[in-house]
Parts: C-alpha cells; sequence; structure tokens
C-alpha cells in the first residue's frame, strides 16, 4: 500500500512539474540577457568576427542597450521622494519642479569619489527647484579676461536650465566692455551686476604677490564684503574656466555642506605645489595635505561673515607674511594657510569639479570616462598649451565654446518668471508692429535688430594728444577685408576705431590674424570692436555709428576699409584743425578720393605724383565711370591748382569722406548693404548746417577688390532696389519733419536728379 502511494505521488509531482518546468524553458528561451554597459573600446573588442551584417546588427544592439542603460542610470539617479513630500489632498501632485541631480560628498567623500574615478552613478542627489536663481562670481580685469570670461558664460549658458546671477568684480576697462556685451547680448533670464574692483584695491594692495594675476589674484578674499549683504551663498570661478555639465548640479553641493562651520567648498590641489618638492629650497605656502586650489569656490557668504571671515584671512596673511614676504598662487595662497589652521571651514569637492590642466597634475586621476567631467580649468600660463594625455580632447571642448555661436544662447527658460526687461520688451513691441506681409519687412526689421557686441576685442592704449587736434580714423568692415588693415595701420600712425561684424568662428580667426602680424601686435591705439553676425544684410551703418562711440579724441575721419589714406594724413588734419578753427565752427573737412583698378599700385609720395598718375591714366576720380554725382561736388578740376582749402555746396547723392567732430551725427540705421548709406549722412551734415571744405593737399585712394555680396544684391534683385527707393522715400519725410522748410532741397533736388 505505501509502495503504491509514493507512486502516485510521484506521478501527481510529475504532472505538475512537467508543465511548469517546459514553460520555465521557453520563457528562457525568449528572454534576452543585456550585456553590461560596454565604453566604445570595449564595444569594439568584442564584436564577433562573422559577416558585416551581423557586426552592424550587434554594434546598433551595443548602442541600444548602452542608451538604455544611461536612462537607468539617470533614473536611478533622481533623489527619493521625502516622507513629507507626499500628494495634496485631492490626489493631485503638488508643483514639485524640482531638477538636477547632483553627486555631492560628504566630508571625506571626496576622497572616495577620487579613488573610484569620480563616478556619479547611481547615488541619490539632493535638487535644485527649476526656477532657483543660481549666483556666480567672477573677477574680471582688462581686454584679454574679458575676452576669456566669455567663453566660460558661454560653456556656462549652453548647459544651464536655471536663471543666473553674474557678479562680476572688474576694473573700468572689462566693466565697459562687458556691460556692453550683456546689454547686446540680451540673454533671457540672466542679471548681471558690477563692482568696482578699483575700490577694493586698499583692501589687498598691502598684499605682496608674485601672481601673474596681479593685484586682482587676491580680490576673491574681500568678496563677503564686495557682494550684497542678502546673498548667502555664491560660485565663485577663474575665468579660465570651461563647465562641461549644468551649472546647477555644483549649486547643489551647498546641500551637502555639513554642520555651521562647514563653508568653503574646494577641490585638492592636484600638483605637488604644497608638497614643497617641486625644487630644492622649494618653500611654499602652508597647507592642508596637497592644499586645495581656487580656481572653483563655494561660499556660504552668510556663514562666513558670521565667521568674522575678514578678521581671520587678514590675521593669518599678516602672520604668514612675516616670513614668506610675498604670496606666489595670490588669493590661493593665504585660502590655504587660513585652512591649516581651521580645517574645518572646507568641504572638499570631488575633483572632476576642478580638473586642473597646469603640468604634472594628478587630473588624470579625476576621471575615467568623458562622462565625468564637469569643469575643466585651464589653471596654466601655457593654457591651451599644457602638457596632458587628453588635453587635445579638452582643447576641442574649450575650441568648440569658444567659437559657439553665442546667439543661439538666448534661450528662454520657460516656467520660471523673470524679470522685467524693458529694453528686450520695446524690442518685441516695436518688432510687433512691422507688417510681416510688408515686401521691405526684412529691412525694416534690420533697422531694430540688437548686434551682440564684444568692444575692444584686443589690447588698447591711447591717451589723445592734449592740444585737442587729435583724429581718429573709423572704419568698418568684415571677413573678406582683412587683409587691408596692415596697410592701413602703415599709412596711418593715429589711432583708429574699427568695427568688424564676424561670426564667433570668424572673431578667433581674426584673433590669430592678430596675434600673428607684427604690424598689427605692435599698435596699441587701435580698437577693434566685434559686431556679431546676425540676419541677413550687412549693417554698415551700425557697424560705422559703433566705431563712431568708441573714439576719444575731438575729431574723427569717417573713411571706409578700402581706402589708404596718404602718408601724413593724420598730421595734415591735425594742422587743419588749428588753421581751419574746427572747435569753434560747424564744418566737415573733404578728403578728396580717388581710385585704381590695380593691384599692386606704387603710391603717389605727393599730390605732384597722384596728378601725375591722375594723367597717365594709372588712377581715377572716385567711381566717375559709374557713380560721378557721388563726388563731383568735390570740383576735382579746382583741386588740382588749389593750394588752400576751399568751400563747396552740398548736391544731390553727394557722399565723400570727411573729418567732423566727435559729436557729430550718426549714421541712419535704416540703411543696410548697398546704397543710400553715406548719402544720407552727409544730407544729415548738411541739414544740421555744417560747411564742406575741401583740404587742397589731402587725398586717399580706393583699392580694387571682388564686389561685395550686397552690391551683388542690389544690381541683381530688383525688390532690393524697391525697397532701398521705399527707405530714401521715407528718410527724405523724416528730413521735413525734423529740419522743416530747410528740408524742402533735399526733396526738390531728389526729384530733379
Amino acid at each position: 500500500m505505501c509502495r503504491g502511494r509514493r507512486k502516485f505521488l510521484a506521478a501527481s509531482l510529475a504532472l505538475l512539474f512537467i508543465p511548469a518546468l517546459t514553460w520555465l524553458y521557453l520563457s528562457v528561451g525568449s528572454f534576452q540577457v543585456k550585456p553590461l554597459p560596454l565604453s566604445p573600446l570595449e564595444a569594439q573588442s568584442s564584436t564577433p568576427v562573422g559577416g558585416a551584417g551581423e557586426r552592424q546588427a550587434l554594434e546598433l544592439r551595443v548602442r541600444a542597450v548602452e542608451e538604455e542603460n544611461r536612462a537607468l542610470r539617470r533614473e536611478l539617479s533622481r533623489p527619493p521622494r521625502s516622507p513629507s513630500a507626499r500628494l495634496p489632498s485631492g490626489g493631485h501632485r503638488g508643483n514639485q519642479n524640482r531638477t538636477h541631480s547632483e553627486e555631492g560628498t560628504g566630508d571625506n567623500e571626496g576622497q572616495k569619489a577620487a579613488a573610484v574615478g569620480n563616478s556619479s552613478d547611481c547615488v541619490h542627489q539632493p535638487a535644485v527647484d527649476k526656477c532657483e536663481t543660481i549666483h556666480v562670481a567672477i573677477v574680471c580685469a582688462g581686454y584679454n579676461a574679458s575676452r576669456d570670461v566669455v567663453t566660460l558664460v558661454k560653456s556656462v549658458l549652453f548647459h544651464r536650465r536655471n536663471p543666473l546671477h553674474f557678479h562680476f568684480i572688474t576694473d573700468s576697462i572689462a566693466q565697459q566692455i562687458l556691460s556692453s556685451l550683456f546689454h547686446t547680448w540680451m540673454v533671457p533670464a540672466v542679471r548681471v551686476d558690477f563692482y568696482d574692483a578699483d575700490e577694493l584695491k586698499s583692501e589687498v594692495s598691502w598684499i605682496p604677490n608674485k601672481h601673474y594675476s596681479g593685484i586682482y589674484g587676491l580680490m576673491k578674499l574681500v568678496l563677503t564684503k564686495t557682494l550684497p549683504s542678502d546673498l548667502q551663498r555664491v560660485i565663485v570661478l577663474d575665468t579660465d574656466i570651461t563647465f562641461a555639465t549644468d551649472i546647477a548640479e555644483l549649486w547643489a553641493v551647498f546641500h551637502k555642506f555639513k554642520g555651521k562651520k562647514q563653508v568653503l567648498g574646494l577641490v585638492e590641489n592636484q600638483s605637488d605645489w604644497y608638497l614643497g618638492n617641486l625644487w630644492k629650497n622649494h618653500r611654499p605656502w602652508p597647507a592642508l595635505g596637497r592644499g586645495f586650489n581656487t580656481g572653483v569656490i563655494l561660499l556660504l557668504l552668510d556663514r562666513l561673515r558670521k565667521l568674522r571671515w575678514e578678521q581671520m584671512w587678514r590675521l593669518t596673511a599678516e602672520r604668514e607674511l612675516m616670513s614668506m614676504l610675498s604670496t606666489s598662487l595670490a588669493d590661493q595662497d593665504i585660502f590655504n594657510a587660513v585652512i591649516k589652521q581651521n580645517p574645518f571651514l572646507v568641504h572638499q569637492l570631488p575633483c572632476f569639479w576642478n580638473v586642473q590642466l597646469s603640468d604634472h597634475t594628478r587630473s588624470e586621476k579625476c576621471y575615467k570616462d568623458v562622462s565625468d567631467l564637469k569643469v575643466i580649468h585651464w589653471n596654466s600660463p601655457k593654457k591651451l598649451r599644457v602638457k596632458n594625455k587628453h588635453v587635445e580632447f579638452f582643447r576641442n571642448l574649450y575650441l568648440t565654446f569658444l567659437e559657439y555661436d553665442g546667439n543661439l544662447l538666448r534661450r528662454e527658460l520657460f516656467g520660471c518668471p523673470s524679470e522685467a526687461d524693458h529694453n528686450s520688451e520695446n524690442l518685441q513691441k516695436t518688432l510687433s508692429e512691422l507688417d510681416e506681409d510688408d515686401p521691405c519687412y526684412e529691412f525694416r526689421r534690420e533697422r531694430f535688430t540688437v548686434h551682440r557686441t564684444h568692444l575692444y576685442f584686443l589690447h588698447y592704449e591711447y591717451e589723445p594728444s592734449s592740444d585737442s587736434t587729435d583724429v581718429t580714423l573709423v572704419a568698418q568692415l568684415s571677413m573678406d577685408r582683412l587683409q587691408m588693415l596692415e596697410a592701413i595701420c602703415k599709412h596711418w600712425e593715429g589711432p583708429i576705431s574699427l568695427a568688424l561684424y564676424l561670426s564667433d568662428a570668424e572673431a578667433q580667426q581674426f584673433l590669430r590674424y592678430a596675434q600673428g602680424s607684427e604690424v598689427l601686435m605692435s599698435r596699441g591705439n587701435v580698437g577693434y570692436h566685434i559686431v556679431y553676425k546676425e540676419g541677413q544684410f550687412y549693417p554698415v551703418n551700425l557697424l560705422r555709428n559703433v566705431a563712431m562711440r568708441q573714439v576719444n579724441t575731438p575729431y574723427m575721419f569717417l573713411s571706409d576699409i578700402d581706402f589708404l589714406p596718404m602718408y601724413g594724413l593724420y598730421e595734415y588734419l591735425r594742422k587743419s584743425v588749428v588753421q581751419l578753427e574746427m572747435a569753434n565752427t560747424k564744418k566737415a573737412l573733404v578728403v578728396p578720393a580717388f581710385e585704381t583698378l590695380r593691384y599692386r599700385l606704387s603710391y603717389p609720395k605727393s599730390k605732384a605724383e597722384l596728378l601725375s598718375q591722375l594723367d597717365m591714366g594709372t588712377l581715377f576720380t572716385f567711381r566717375y565711370h559709374v557713380w560721378t554725382k557721388g563726388h563731383a561736388p568735390t570740383n576735382f578740376a579746382k583741386w588740382r591748382t588749389a593750394t588752400t582749402p576751399y568751400r563747396v555746396q552740398w548736391e544731390a547723392d553727394f557722399e565723400p569722406y570727411v573729418m567732423v567732430r566727435r559729436d557729430s551725427p550718426e549714421y541712419d540705421r535704416r540703411f543696410v548693404g548697398f546704397g543710400w548709406n553715406k548719402v544720407a549722412h552727409i544730407m544729415e551734415l548738411d541739414a544740421q548746417e555744417y560747411e564742406f571744405v575741401v583740404l587742397p593737399n589731402a587725398y586717399m585712394i580706393h583699392m580694387p577688390h571682388a564686389p561685395s555680396f550686397d552690391i551683388t544684391k542690389f544690381r541683381s534683385n530688383k525688390q532690393y532696389r524697391v525697397c532701398l527707393k521705399t527707405l530714401k522715400e521715407e528718410f527724405q519725410q523724416n528730413m521735413s519733419r525734423r529740419y522743416g522748410f530747410a528740408a524742402l532741397k533735399y526733396m526738390t533736388a531728389e526729384n530733379n536728379s
């Protein structure tokens, strides 16, 4: 009986398990095991040696799995909902706009993160509110630093999803450049404030400093005193920083500070500087271990003020200077000396928040993959020429932002209220009033387009002469006229103000061209002002106005980039200022214009030589064969024998090149591209009762070049010519309204011409 029961039980179990095993087998057969995420190199090495189709299929599968794993890591890295963050009554979600997870560390987690390659996968992070403003402080002084900081700002703007408030501690030069840049950049949800570094010099000038940053390298010490008293926290950055991630991730690290005494977030210094073993008798300032780098700092300003930070760093600096005599690394030495005495102040950040690319650093230990990089710091005087195993990758990342179109960063932050920007609101209102169905809509719109402008792109240093006769040559150009710069500098020794219409990439090409030119680099009195490209027209009169506004001499010679002024014209114009009493009268001194069709010209050294070449057919009066009216009133026949200045009357379409006082009217922006841009300006001068006086011994020569894109459009596009005619008529009507009866002659002259 027992044997029968056992057989029955075995049969029953078999009936139960066989279907279950069959189901399990089928399930396993249809289940695809996902491989672990592969790096590109691993994926390449694991590819089977099968056919091309099989390899391609496997590669596609590997990419798909990698993407799934990245999505999974992002999902796992989101912070868990806290018990208090419950759904409100009614079962609907509250307004939980929380974003930007962060891989912050505790007191000793920075070392742990470095040991594992700083991988930030699957770590639960605190969050930053979607619309929380992130405050960034940057010390910036001079022309070069102002150029460098733009690349930093671009990298921050590229990744950011939060409102930003930049606090710039600047000298007068950097403030002028950056205030103009941000005013014309018009990036939504970005606020900029400036603090005068010159007023802070007395706070740190007593500290001897050997660092190349000079006195401005010590300014970060006084931020608690400089920045607004109600500002609680700020990220402090050097100008040679490049971001590879959203700055909100760094802002979130503030939530990881422990207790009430951690007030500084810093990354360990990655060189051996503070270990004192770089050379014999090397004696650095005291530091905790390897010390900390101050290229990236998180400052809890409210706590620092309570801890009497000002008194703390001053006492430390005074004590150490008794033996050290001066700082070698500016503020960094003093920060480290304070931390050595008060280690509880610092919250150590993982080193991927400040990957330091100076020579002989341990920066390669801060990352094991490209995705680990957060902030790159070019903290070597060599900058992009620094030695590093992966410097080519870092350099390409930097160059990407360097040449990135800044106009693309004018992105709205949807869902976040922004402060009212009256300039932006007025612009939008003006544009909305334009008729988009108007055939000339694009012409009219260009008049109101705000072009991002970077003044003084290169170093500029010039003080006008004390005799109030100084003259600045004003011109504008695009990339295709760059070759004229050296020749003009050889012909004109006085100050020059140039507006260049370039893209971001072209601006860097220009920079390399200028820095490689001995002629241009030897001239400190040439101001280069970059107006960045936007729209389909060449904004010729805007460019002229930009260059005119930067003139710091009493007079300006309004020229064009295609003209070479005669040798000695600068001094001749200065003498004419005195001779013709320019200071007390409204005069426009006309410089007669000629042209040559020869690319190689023996430039005439005198009026006699010029007249000889004119008679031989080497030179011609400017545009005599295509636009005689433009310069006919100059009266070249009289000029040939003139020995004293003579007055000429305005005539329709007159467009000479003139020297005027700095306070003369600007050019009318409605005229873009080719046609009537100078004519309208000369008409304005005449309406304001300027006298046109031709100089008997002055001349300029137009050099040949390929036709511009705009003149080609004018000649080939009928609508272009129609719109230009419409703009002319509107300008004349405006003149009649502004100048009344005196402007009637312009209408009559136009009808008779």
